[in-house]
């Protein structure tokens, strides 16, 4: 089986070469067409949506896997939130949701004025790189669920529905 991924980001290709580990994983930088920062659970949704696409359009014999980070607000309550989208050679299309987790108050403001919450999670945990790693869901459950075990999540739903309407 060939799935072409919507990232060069390592912990995303991890996370689906974790679900899929009998499978040829390419890695394809696909634009998300959306904010560099989705802003809403709809934004982050269609940027998944849109890589996945874009893996689709490029290799027709593959399946497309786009894998989407973003925050949005609940409540007047900051939170996480991350969307996959596969789309198998036929067309067909799944999507799906992870977990959530809240965020810090102090991180709306910068977000809303265009800064990346990785760019924010650098500041926050004083080191680099924190979106190619543990992610904020790493720093927030103190390391017991990391990014990667967070896409590994939405792609093993997306897997699973696949499966189940294959």
């Amino acid at each position: 089986m060939k799935i072409v991924v919507g990232s060069k980001n390592k912990t995303k290709l991890s996370a689906v070469q974790d679900v899929f580990p009998d499978s040829m994983i390419m890695p394809l930088a696909a634009s998300s067409n959306v904010s560099a920062q989705p802003f809403s659970d709809q934004e982050t949704m269609q940027g998944a949506i849109n890589r996945a696409k874009e893996c689709r359009d490029k290799v027709p014999d593959a399946f497309g896997v786009g894998l989407e980070g973003g925050v949005m607000i609940f409540f007047d309550q900051l939170f996480l939130c991350n969307w996959g989208a596969l789309i198998t050679p036929e067309g067909q299309t799944f999507v799906a949701s992870g977990a959530r987790i809240a965020l810090p108050h102090s991180f709306i403001e910068p977000l809303e004025n265009g800064k990346e919450l990785g760019d924010l999670m650098d500041n926050y945990t004083k080191t680099r790189g924190v979106r190619h790693r543990e992610g904020a869901v790493g720093i927030f459950t103190n390391e017991r669920i990391s990014r990667r075990d967070m896409f590994a999540h939405i792609v093993q739903l997306l897997r699973g529905q696949w499966e189940y309407w294959a």
